[in-house]
C-alpha cells in the first residue's frame, strides 16, 4: 500500500511540475532563464509522472 501513495504523490507532483511548464510557457516565457526554467520543470515533472504511474500500475496489493 505505502508504494501504491508514493506513486500518486508523484503523479500528482509530476502533473504540477508539467502544469507549471505549460503556464510559465503560456505567459510568454522568452528569456534565457524562464527556458532553463520550463524545461526543468516539464522534464522533471515528466519524469515523476511517469514513474508515479509506473508504481501504481506494477503495484500488487495483498489482502492481509
Amino acid at each position: 500500500m505505502e508504494k501504491r501513495i508514493l506513486g500518486i504523490v508523484l503523479s500528482i507532483l509530476g502533473i504540477i511540475g508539467l502544469l507549471y511548464a505549460g503556464i510559465t510557457f503560456m505567459n510568454g516565457g522568452t528569456e534565457a532563464k524562464t527556458i532553463k526554467g520550463i524545461i526543468f520543470s516539464g522534464v522533471l515533472g515528466a519524469v515523476f509522472f511517469v514513474a508515479g504511474i509506473g508504481l501504481i500500475k506494477n503495484t500488487n496489493d495483498k489482502a492481509t
